[in-house]
């Protein structure tokens, strides 16, 4: 069985999104730039990094991270990133309402799981088998592994910009030890990746 990691921008007071995020903005009231330009700006710069966040067999989600429908699915959405998604994996989507899967081009399927994180960690490590799971986001998502122990690395990539306010990673996370694993800078980012210290 493969690690469960989870790779997520964030800016330097922690942010993964800003504020007041919404359908025209899903990263809230900033310039997305700011967090993800070291992805596609400097993307050679960054391809090792780039590469570790597609390396899974699987992949789970929070509902927020999938799309901004509320409540129940009344309309069709079928994810921010288009008919090819990046995933090209089984990608669990954590959420209260019942949906049937959606697959889409490239090996990508959507499956929702309503019966919590656990329930999604089982499920996509039986879909993954040997290979990791990663847990995308957002940050709600990375933190409730992290909260639950049930995160084996963290990849941050810190972004040298200030938000003030949105998602922040570590809310709610009881105090716990990390162990830092890496840590190497480049023109638009800090990745920084640190392992769980288990007792």
């Amino acid at each position: 069985m493969g690690i469960v990691f989870s790779d997520i921008s964030v800016s330097a007071d922690g942010f993964a999104t800003g504020p007041n995020q919404r359908e025209d903005a899903p990263f809230g009231d900033i310039d997305e730039s700011w967090l993800h330009g070291w992805m596609f700006e400097t993307a050679d710069e960054n391809r090792a990094e780039l590469d570790a966040i597609t390396d899974a067999g699987a992949t789970i989600m929070g509902r927020n991270m999938f799309g901004p429908v509320r409540g129940e699915w009344d309309r069709d959405w079928r994810g921010w990133w288009g008919s090819n998604p990046p995933f090209h994996n089984p990608v669990f989507v954590l959420t209260h309402h019942r949906h049937e899967p959606i697959e889409m081009e490239g090996g990508t399927t959507y499956h929702f799981v309503t019966g919590g994180i656990r329930s999604a960690l089982e499920q996509a490590q039986d879909a993954a088998g040997n290979a990791n799971v990663s847990i995308a986001g957002g940050a709600r998502t990375v933190n409730q592994f992290l909260a639950a122990g049930l995160l084996d690395e963290l990849r941050l990539h810190v972004t040298p910009c200030i938000l003030g306010a949105g998602e922040r990673i570590f809310d709610a996370v009881p105090p716990q030890r990390l162990k830092r694993v890496s840590v190497r800078v480049a023109s638009l980012v800090t990745h920084m990746t640190y392992t769980a210290v288990r007792s």
